[in-house]
């Protein structure tokens, strides 16, 4: 069922009845579009400041022009004028004061610029990699509104508290299967644009449902970047993986037996065939990858080395060796696989699952050209990942089958982690 936008919400709801001397006030004749939007502006001022007062009032335990409470020491203290952004444009409003600065407004919050959800617009359009130049032209154009570059990035950089907060937050004790995967985006250091490597890591639960668990911009190489993702995610309640999908990146093996040594490593095979196929020509791919199907298909690991070396032999193993050469690299990571019965070999089969989250970030961040930050980047593929994950909540296809089978393999380890 479609949610409800704020307009149609309040089309639904029952509006207060305005008086008719309050509207003849106001209407003494025919009037131009301007003339109403700026009567509608003043009202709303007038209620803003109103209501604002009367915040006040109820903060102090008496309202103007009753006397002060015996003991109270705080009172009024003047106003203060400022410009906040509503969804008909900036409107300065007076924000009462009082004596000892204890009042905090609800209506409009200390430090707040916006008065409507006006800031959902722009993180809306950030999160699709908008600039704030672009952001900017959009208000101006659709709404008539200059907004300045200080208050977009106000709205944006609030974003922050919940990024810190996700990335933060407890996880469960246990994942079955966690599948790694990593994407290029541009930063700009030091007046220079320089590639980093930002890692996702998809978490599979016990029931079946995924989780992004969290976003790691690399700041160091290898070993040592891993053994930070993994005592973070130990650190924030994870005790146990039960199998790591990736695709063979560099340094995870060891930091994974560090600080997760019962956890297999697997090879995503996907990513093997793909490689493998970047040997051949385009007409040539459908047949090299028909031939690989005995390799990865194979009932067990000896059926899978003896197909290895009868491709090897063959037509397409003799026209392109690295190929062979490639898989017997990583054959260390692609033994863990035959061990599995197919229920399990379909989880783990491919990193499709985060590729599909990767191919939408990619085309965001193609969208947005390079980054100023770290921190900039972060905040925007959190916003887009919260947009692609909004829809999340069924268990993973064929899970039901999958989870017999983990149980039997993993016994305690998976149907009572760390009890």
């Amino acid at each position: 069922m479609p949610r409800k936008t704020k307009t149609s919400q309040a089309a639904d709801r029952e509006l207060p009845a305005i008086p008719e001397d309050l509207i003849a006030h106001f209407v003494k004749g025919p009037m131009t579009a301007e003339a109403v939007q700026d009567a509608s502006m003043a009202f709303k001022k007038a209620l803003i400041e109103r209501a604002l007062g009367a915040e006040l009032g109820h903060h102090l335990g008496y309202q103007p022009g009753a006397q002060r409470p015996a003991g109270t020491a705080n009172q009024r203290n003047g106003k203060s004028a400022k410009t906040v952004l509503t969804e008909d444009g900036p409107l300065r409003v007076d924000i009462p004061r009082d004596r000892d600065g204890s009042f905090d407004p609800i209506l409009i919050p200390k430090h707040e610029r916006r008065f409507t959800g006006f800031d959902d617009k722009i993180i809306a359009m950030y999160a699709r990699g908008m600039t704030v130049r672009e952001i900017r032209a959009f208000l101006a154009e659709q709404y008539g509104t200059e907004v300045s570059p200080e208050f977009i990035s106000s709205v944006t950089d609030a974003v922050m508290d919940e990024v810190t907060a996700w990335q933060a937050r407890p996880l469960e004790a246990m994942y079955p299967v966690v599948f790694f995967d990593a994407l290029r985006v541009k930063m700009r250091e030091d007046g220079v644009v320089r590639n980093k490597a930002v890692y996702l890591a998809l978490g599979v639960l016990p029931d079946g449902t995924r989780d992004i668990l969290g976003l790691w911009i690399e700041t160091t190489e290898g070993a040592k970047f891993w053994m930070k993702v993994f005592n973070d995610l130990k650190t924030r309640g994870t005790q146990d993986i039960l199998i790591a999908v990736t695709d063979g990146l560099k340094g995870m093996e060891a930091a994974l037996n560090a600080v997760f040594p019962n956890t297999t490593l697997q090879t995503c095979i996907v990513h093997l065939i793909r490689n493998s196929l970047e040997y051949a020509s385009w007409k040539e791919r459908r047949a090299v990858a028909a031939a690989l199907k005995p390799v990865y298909r194979a009932p067990t690991v000896e059926a899978a080395l003896a197909a290895l070396e009868a491709f090897e032999r063959e037509e397409w193993g003799k026209k392109y060796p690295p190929i062979a050469a490639s898989w017997r690299r990583a054959w260390d990571q692609v033994i863990p696989f035959f061990m599995f019965p197919p229920a399990i070999r379909k989880i783990i089969y491919t990193t499709n699952a985060i590729e599909s989250i990767n191919a939408q970030l990619r085309k965001i961040i193609k969208t947005r050209g390079h980054f100023p930050s770290d921190e900039a980047a972060t905040k925007l593929l959190w916003l887009a990942l919260r947009n692609i994950t909004g829809s999340w909540g069924s268990s993973t296809h064929d899970w039901k089958a999958a989870m017999n089978q983990f149980a039997i393999l993993y016994e305690e380890r998976f149907t009572h982690p760390h009890r």
